[in-house]
């Protein structure tokens, strides 16, 4: 049987990973790059792997291109207002600018 080493409980029953990102305050900002373009940033999210499996969930759901820089996940386009639902959902508090 496969038991979490956090809390012992079974890995199907564990909760620390939802409890992990409840804790975490991501950023949401939306900036605007070369002439009517925009970039929209989100930063927070510690973790590279989480990261990544975040970013590739937001480019496929959002329909756009963008990247991983420096610990900040960018998506090309104004979607600030589509992503804070779809985080909230995740269970991650945000902070839209």
């Amino acid at each position: 049987m496969n038991v979490c080493n956090i809390c012992g409980l079974p890995k199907d029953l564990c909760v620390c990973e939802q409890m992990n990102t409840e804790n975490k305050k991501i950023f949401v900002m939306e900036r605007r790059v070369k002439g009517s373009k925009f970039v929209t940033e989100i930063n927070g999210v510690d973790n590279p792997k989480e990261m990544e499996e975040l970013f590739k969930e937001l480019k496929e759901k959002l329909a756009c291109g963008g990247t991983v820089k420096k610990g900040t996940v960018e998506l090309q386009g104004k979607h600030a207002k589509k992503l804070v639902p779809l985080l909230e959902k995740k269970g991650y508090a945000v902070d839209s600018h």
